[in-house]
């Protein structure tokens, strides 16, 4: 019998699947510390997990019968892949499950920063009726920079053309061969973005290479009318620099789903009114919850069972 635990919350149509394959058994328990983790762990072939439980050396420590690791979401950023390559841990995630739904976030986002959305509902719920304060702005004609050219990236790039928007496009690995198909102004260099584009829109993830990408130079390349939003990972927009800007009005807004650390420590950008905040709801549809727990239970059993192996992210071939 092959066990796999399920260590965060997953939609029940991920569970429902485990529970109709034979030969596999899922437990599902969530919440658990490292401690707990480890003191559990060496009773599964697998173990799938979202953002919350994390896969330390420590863990794999205990994991004696561990073979798998599915990820329902796309950041490993909790899994520890060196260590589970050096185990021989088959590392896995599901990259196409919530593409849509992450990047209808950031365009919602982008829209909400827009129309000043909230702080205008926040007025009127308060009794107010102030419509001059909440004069907004079109996206239409306007330029965005989308940096990040992957699956999320390109379907901004999408969607912002039902908008008429002009856009410049980055990636550091690879242009997909669609982006200029699409009208994308494929840009090698990210101060042309930074220095034209009325909004920024980040989908690359956090490493390295990314980690303040945007800082106190970048933002002083930027036109006081530049909008940012960030539904990728925190980090990759210095926190502290991007605060001063924005409480100085060198840029015109931004918005954020993600942070350094979640939930954030320093919440000063809740009273920035041209700052938007929302809690890591990139994925966070009934839908993309439901695609992920389910690609993420059938590739995790397909490997343990000796099928085919997709998305794997290690390589732990003998």
């Amino acid at each position: 019998m092959i066990k796999i635990l399920i260590a965060d919350k997953l939609a029940q149509e991920g569970v429902d699947l485990l529970n109709s394959i034979g030969g596999v058994e899922p437990v599902v328990k969530t919440g658990m510390s490292e401690d707990e983790l480890c003191a559990v762990i060496g009773d599964y072939d697998g173990i799938i997990v979202r953002s919350a439980s994390k896969i330390t050396p420590k863990v794999l420590e205990h994991a004696t019968k561990l073979r798998g690791v599915a990820r329902a979401g796309v950041g490993v950023d909790n899994i520890d892949i060196p260590a589970c390559t050096a185990k021989g841990v088959l590392v896995m995630n599901t990259p196409g499950g919530n593409t849509l739904s992450a990047a209808e976030h950031a365009m919602a986002l982008m829209l909400s920063l827009s129309r000043k959305v909230v702080p205008a509902c926040n007025s009127l719920k308060g009794g107010a009726w102030d419509r001059k304060s909440y004069m907004g702005n079109q996206l239409n004609k306007k330029t965005l920079g989308v940096i990040g050219l992957g699956r999320i990236g390109m379907a901004v790039v999408k969607m912002s053309t039902g908008f008429n928007m002009r856009v410049l496009g980055y990636d550091p690995i690879a242009v997909p061969k669609e982006a200029q198909a699409l009208g994308v102004e494929v840009v090698d260099d990210l101060e042309k973005i930074f220095s034209q584009a009325d909004y920024i829109s980040l989908h690359v993830p956090r490493n390295e290479h990314t980690t303040n990408m945007i800082s106190a130079k970048q933002i002083d390349m930027m036109k006081p009318t530049t909008r940012i939003v960030n539904c990728a990972r925190g980090g990759i927009i210095n926190a502290n620099d991007l605060y001063e800007a924005l409480a100085a009005n060198k840029i015109a807004g931004a918005a954020l789903d993600v942070y350094d650390e979640e939930p954030p420590v320093n919440r000063g950008f809740e009273n920035l009114e041209n700052c938007l905040v929302t809690p890591h709801l990139g994925a966070s549809t009934v839908e993309a919850q439901i695609e992920v727990a389910v690609e993420a239970a059938q590739i995790l059993s397909d490997a343990l069972s000796g099928g085919a192996i997709v998305n794997a992210l290690n390589d732990v071939r003998a």
